[in-house]
């Protein structure tokens, strides 16, 4: 591999890499257990380091300036956060001969994932994600420490998924309604945009699998945040619709309190997000056809609510 390696993925990462990068990098951690943990995404592949730390290498270009990104940013969030997110320990560089992407290594965060199951939920579960999107997209106006936009902090807003969301309305429109989905999706990107334009932070990826909580479910780490932006808190919305009943989803609703307008973007986050996951992986991964088929369908479900 050159010196410049091509920006490609999937990567072929496996313990004898990390191995490797460990003993070049930080020999001091290297003689610590290093445990593969099963696949939970597309981006990375992690182990856990010891008994208090966690390697994350990105599998593809679409993730490689996630390291950076959080090294950057967490710091800086966390101080003002009600859950614990991960703390950056050492920022891992490229390897021009064996791995071509930065890496990281950070605080184990203990916990399970969440689960849409409302008896595994802890009854403060709405309270809890509404009070977690107060502290983040609060900080932009309230924290004037904080520095103001940044090119990895970049919005995407709703209307650039127009093409590719119609594009999965199409392809999914003998799984899902087509015509309630392109209904929603119409009204989402004919809402009203926010009277306050001022950029606000939004975490990006807000949904099931990137929660944790203890062993009564009750919420304890937010994780992942390599979309981590400043733009339309709207699109953290989508975790209404991945982790949520409708009757929780109320609850979510009230504690957070987001405009008319807000709230009709979300759920047209919530259905793209959905869509761009199952036309991806739901023909290869039975899990993820489960978790995104709920998703689309709680999203229609409310935008029939609502009309």
């Amino acid at each position: 591999m050159s010196s410049s390696p091509s920006r490609k993925g999937p990567y072929v990462i496996n313990t004898a890499l990390a191995t490797h990068l460990l003993q070049q990098q930080f020999p001091h951690w290297s003689h610590l257990p290093l445990t593969p943990l099963p696949p939970s995404g597309s981006d990375h592949v992690i182990f856990r380091l010891g008994r208090d730390m966690a390697v994350r290498l990105p599998r593809g270009d679409w993730a490689a300036g996630q390291a950076v990104k959080e090294h950057r940013w967490h710091p800086l969030l966390a101080p003002h956060l009600p859950l614990a997110v991960p703390t950056p320990l050492a920022l891992g560089e490229p390897d021009p001969a064996v791995y071509p992407w930065h890496w990281s290594v950070a605080r184990w965060l203990e916990g399970r994932t969440a689960s849409p199951d409302p008896a595994e939920q802890s009854p403060g579960t709405p309270e809890q994600l509404a009070d977690f999107l107060l502290a983040l997209h609060d900080l932009a106006p309230a924290a004037s420490h904080l520095p103001g936009p940044h090119p990895d902090l970049a919005d995407s807003p709703l209307h650039l998924r127009d093409a590719d969301t119609r594009s999965a309305i199409a392809a999914t429109a003998h799984v899902f309604d087509g015509k309630a989905m392109t209904a929603l999706w119409e009204a989402a990107l004919e809402a009203p945009a926010r009277a306050d334009t001022a950029p606000t932070w939004f975490h990006g990826d807000f949904h099931t699998g990137n929660l944790l909580t203890d062993d009564g479910g009750r919420l304890t780490a937010v994780i992942d945040f390599g979309n981590l932006g400043m733009g339309d808190p709207a699109v953290d919305m989508m975790v209404a619709y991945t982790l949520l009943t409708p009757e929780s989803r109320a609850a979510f609703r009230t504690a957070l309190a987001p405009d008319d307008a807000t709230w009709l973007r979300g759920m047209g986050w919530a259905m793209a997000t959905g869509l761009n996951a199952y036309t991806a992986y739901a023909a290869t991964n039975p899990r993820v056809a489960t978790q995104t088929h709920r998703q689309v369908t709680a999203a229609l479900a409310e935008f029939a609510l609502v009309q």
